[in-house]
């Protein structure tokens, strides 16, 4: 008999005996509705426990080099688990790397290397490895010895050794992912006794976790304690000469297309395993680049948190700023360096003012300058509101000292007006900047549009602008930057009895996890709130898109945003036309988290379905569906293949979206279910 057969009985002698109920509640493990284990029956739960985790309880090197880690494996709820997969559900596979940092350095080096050899330059380097050809051990339940094959040479056991180690347990027979439900596991020690010291803890992975979510490559390996014991300097791609130190890597990755040598013409790549190629030359980091403190954050506590600032260096520098040749000066001022070490001479490490030489100084931001005055709006009324009527907005433009700004002040000021809030199908922008003053610093403005005749139900309106302020950059003219206003949207009633505020799929919160300072169109835009009156099912770039272009693109926020965020996974080609005409292809959007996690952007479960039945139907003249059903928007927008519009137009009828009968909360495929990892 086979194991799923054994399990298949087992389940149903549980079941069938009733011993199911002498199963504690709190020996089932708790998973989320993100977890494939999360939809078993508590009898599966309870025997297969999916999910691993795993511990290093010891390690030593021996006087010959020996190197023996001692580690554990047991499921979430600490039950140990065997390797073999005979006596508990599922194999496990663990792997293993032993490096050290040496003294007077601050970068590992591995004792578990292999030889390279480049197929395309004939370049033989060596690159850190996994051990292979070592040896286990089971000691008790749960419990193992791995003995590597590599022997550890030239050991300093003063010196600070880390073993990683990385675990797969094979439950796809139970049709569950293997879930790890940490970080890798790092151990580090002294060998000659006494504590560490030595340690190279400079981000968390929670910074990287902010986007990645989590961060993993190389099959299981996750978290940067693990990353940096193999990707360190003076490791390289054989194939094209790329540095794959982590602080040279990292920097050109995030940089991306941003990097002087991409915009040059030559492509950032690394060949990994098997010849496969990655190319980087079109990342586009989501947030501003200069912001160090995305992933280097200083008050994290880490013992090296502020070593990017404090301890500058021609590698990590130079990753970005790859047109610099520190030998011969050059995009350098002409200044030659030929040490780290003076770095710091033009680079110090205390951080004096804004835009000065320091690492942070250098790397300020200027539309987020302490230096800009700010723009503070308000929205204080709309009256007039009935049908037909032009409303009057009441509104305050201040600074961040709570001074008074005029709107004739304002570099740009406009007042956006939308609705139905049920769901917003039409909208007018005015510019506000002639608006007149209405007592002390409140300004009113009375729209030139009429709201339409048959308007029902609640509006709203937006206020967006900013105004063009000096900052001192450190040059011999001050630099002009757009100091843009926070969008304040107000509700208000025209035939409801009080205003009903349009409901909340997203939070700006959520945005800015990964992109910070969420703004577009010139900083105009910046809350999500603001976004959605223009983003609305009527919505095209038919206005901006040139006639030899072919039919307009929809750009539905949930059209929008769904197509932009799944990117390179497109099976359609998604291009909107922008203000001049400018073409904005999201094609090569790389997504860093995993799209299968609603829960990363929505809230209120807003991705549920069914969704309320008065939604509008959406525009989508480039789509296989026009008009294509509020539900079906939503999943197509992700979902772009023909088989995937095929299917939702099979189940639409005359009657609407029968999506919910199938995917529906607590159906066999909910949206959470098939989204489960």
């Amino acid at each position: 008999m086979g194991f799923i057969a054994h399990w298949k009985l087992l389940a149903a002698v549980l079941g069938m005996s009733g011993i199911a109920a002498l199963i504690s509640e709190s020996d089932v493990p708790q998973y989320t509705v993100n977890d494939k284990a999360y939809y078993l029956t508590p009898e599966q739960q309870a025997f297969i426990r999916p999910g691993i985790d795993l511990t290093i309880t010891g390690a030593d090197i021996a006087e010959d080099g020996t190197i023996t880690a001692r580690f554990k494996i047991t499921d979430p709820r600490g039950l140990p688990l065997e390797m073999a997969g005979v006596n508990t559900p599922g194999p496990v596979s663990v792997r293993f790397v032993a490096s050290h940092i040496p003294a007077g350095a601050s970068d590992y080096t591995a004792y578990t290397t292999t030889v390279q050899t480049s197929p395309i330059t004939g370049n033989s380097v060596t690159q850190p490895a996994a051990d292979s050809g070592g040896t286990f051990q089971q000691t008790g339940a749960g419990e193992y010895a791995y003995t590597f094959r590599t022997k550890a040479q030239n050991v300093d056991r003063n010196a600070t050794h880390s073993i990683g180690a990385w675990a797969h347990r094979d439950l796809t027979e139970f049709d569950v992912e293997t879930i790890q439900d940490d970080d890798s596991f790092v151990f580090t020690w002294v060998p000659a006794g006494g504590p560490v010291t030595n340690v190279h803890d400079m981000i968390k992975n929670e910074a990287c976790n902010q986007c990645h979510n989590p961060l993993q490559a190389h099959d299981e390996r996750r978290g940067l304690n693990l990353c940096v014991l193999c990707h360190y300097p003076g490791v390289i791609d054989p194939d094209t000469g790329n540095s794959v130190a982590m602080n040279v890597m990292t920097h050109k990755i995030h940089m991306g297309d941003q990097l002087p040598s991409v915009q040059a013409g030559t492509p950032y790549q690394i060949i990994g395993f098997r010849q496969s190629v990655a190319d980087f030359s079109k990342v586009a980091f989501p947030g501003e680049i200069r912001n160090c403190a995305v992933c280097h954050q200083p008050d994290s506590g880490l013992p090296r948190a502020t070593a990017f600032a404090t301890t500058p260096s021609r590698a990590a520098c130079g990753s970005c700023h790859d047109n610099v040749n520190f030998a011969t000066g050059e995009n350098h001022r002409g200044i030659v360096v030929q040490n780290d070490e003076t770095c710091s001479s033009c680079h110090p490490a205390a951080h004096f003012q804004e835009f000065d030489t320091s690492v942070l100084g250098a790397h300020t931001v200027p539309t987020s300058s302490e230096q800009l005055p700010g723009v503070v709006f308000g929205i204080t009324s709309v009256t007039n509101s009935q049908p037909g009527q032009t409303p009057t907005v009441t509104f305050t433009i201040k600074d961040k000292q709570g001074n008074a700004i005029t709107p004739a002040q304002m570099s740009r000021l406009a007042l956006v007006m939308g609705g139905p809030t049920k769901d917003y199908g039409q909208f007018f922008s005015e510019n506000a900047i002639g608006a007149q003053t209405n007592t002390g610093d409140q300004y009113t403005y009375t729209m030139k549009t009429a709201l339409p005749a048959d308007a029902t139900g609640s509006w709203a309106v937006g206020i967006e602008g900013y105004k063009n302020a000096p900052i001192n950059t450190g040059g011999d003219t001050p630099t002009t930057v757009r100091d843009a206003g926070r969008n304040v949207v107000f509700y208000f009633p025209v035939t409801d009895a009080t205003a009903q505020p349009r409901r909340q799929v997203v939070a700006l919160e959520k945005c800015n996890v990964c992109h910070v300072n969420l703004m577009a169109h010139g900083g105009n835009r910046n809350t999500i709130e603001m976004c959605v009156i223009c983003h609305n099912p009527n919505e095209t770039d038919q206005d901006l898109r040139p006639a030899d272009q072919g039919p307009p693109e929809g750009i539905d926020f949930r059209l929008l945003i769904h197509r932009i965020h799944t990117g390179e996974e497109l099976q359609r080609d998604f291009t909107i036309f922008g203000f001049g005409g400018n073409a904005n292809n999201f094609n090569e959007v790389a997504f860093p988290g995993d799209r299968r996690d609603c829960n990363t952007c929505h809230v209120n479960n807003s991705q549920q379905l069914p969704l309320p039945d008065d939604r509008l139907a959406v525009t989508d003249p480039r789509g296989f569906i026009n008009p294509v059903g509020a539900e079906t928007a939503a999943c197509l927008g992700c979902h772009s293949s023909q088989a995937a519009a095929s299917h939702a137009l099979t189940n639409t009828t005359r009657l609407g979206e029968a999506c919910a009968a199938c995917h529906g909360v607590n159906r066999d495929f909910s949206v959470d279910r098939v989204h489960a990892r």
